[in-house]
């Protein structure tokens, strides 16, 4: 079936792409404790992988610490190897059935490293939202040419796509820059 512009869909595309960057931009490690940094850690439980935060409590207790607590005494073991696996650089202190993970200070180049992987984020959420704004005037086009609209419609529509891409592309240039900032700050 052929498809309608359709203006809440489009929206809905690109504020997924904003989203996204900034869930992907929240697991970016910066000189603070952040218990978003140990989302995609997978731990190895009842034969299964799962998300670290099905099987304990994350928190940020100090400014440069975070704490996990495990839930089942059974699992602390596999909850420390799965954060030993995730390449984060963290190295684990069992305590009963807490994890202590002190964050060690991030080096310069590190700091750089981060800076310009939320660049590429950024980046991508960008080509993300135009691939929206792309098909968006493609539909519109084939509207336009099934006596759908008209020509003036077309023309008026597009522009509300360009503004809405302006916008979302926009919130994602403030979202990139402020994680720069936040990474790179000391």
């Amino acid at each position: 079936m052929a498809q309608k512009y359709d203006k809440a869909d489009v929206e809905r595309r690109m504020s997924g792409a904003v989203d996204s960057l900034k869930s992907d931009l929240s697991g970016l490690r910066t000189g603070r404790a952040n218990v978003a940094l140990l989302d995609p850690v997978m731990v190895e439980v009842y034969g299964a992988l799962m998300p670290l935060n099905q099987v304990a409590t994350v928190s940020a207790p100090e400014p440069r610490m975070l704490s996990v607590q495990v839930w089942d005494r059974s699992n602390v073991i596999p909850v420390e190897k799965g954060i030993a696996r995730s390449n984060l650089g963290l190295n684990p202190m069992i305590d009963g059935q807490t994890l202590r993970l002190p964050l060690p200070d991030l080096t310069e180049e590190r700091r750089k490293e981060l800076a310009k992987l939320a660049g590429k984020y950024a980046e991508g959420a960008k080509i993300a939202i135009r691939n929206v704004r792309r098909d968006a005037m493609e539909l519109l086009k084939e509207d336009e040419k099934k006596k759908q609209i008209s020509e003036d419609d077309r023309k008026r529509l597009e522009d509300e796509v360009q503004t809405m891409t302006d916008r979302f592309v926009k919130d994602v240039d403030a979202a990139s820059e402020a994680k720069e900032k936040e990474i790179l700050q000391r």
